[in-house]
């Protein structure tokens, strides 16, 4: 490969690496932002015992997670690719699957909205 083709591929990836770094940054992802009522909204969830469980690569896990931003932390969630005999002995068949501590179990991408009604942990926001 000559010096002009590197140089080409070169300038090419920093291209490609500057359009991915720009649309992170205007989704917010990674923004670190914190949110306070996603904060207070996933506490809640942990002190009453809802989990999500889920899998890495569903997508409708990573929209959940997502709609959480970085307060997912928070979250209690079982990755049930590497914690098969507590997502077996839960019964879980299909991803995402919220669990309430009452035997409830919701099945499928759900939203915060929905996950708020049946949780009865607060979060007011006109974005849900």
């Amino acid at each position: 490969m000559s010096a002009k083709n590197t140089f080409v591929l070169a300038g090419i990836l920093v291209l490609v690496l500057i359009v991915f770094s720009l649309i992170w940054y205007w989704t917010g992802a990674g923004s670190g932002k914190p949110n306070p009522a996603l904060d207070s909204f996933a506490m809640c969830l942990r002190d009453k015992q809802v989990t999500m469980y889920g899998a890495y690569w569903c997508s409708h896990c990573q929209n959940e997670k997502r709609a959480f931003g970085d307060s997912f932390r928070f979250v209690p969630y079982v990755e049930c690719t590497r914690e098969t005999a507590k997502c077996a002995a839960a019964g879980i068949e299909g991803f995402p699957t919220w669990i309430f501590p009452d035997g409830r179990k919701l099945v499928g991408e759900q939203g915060l909205r929905r996950i708020s009604q049946e949780s009865g942990c607060p979060y007011e926001n006109q974005k849900l």
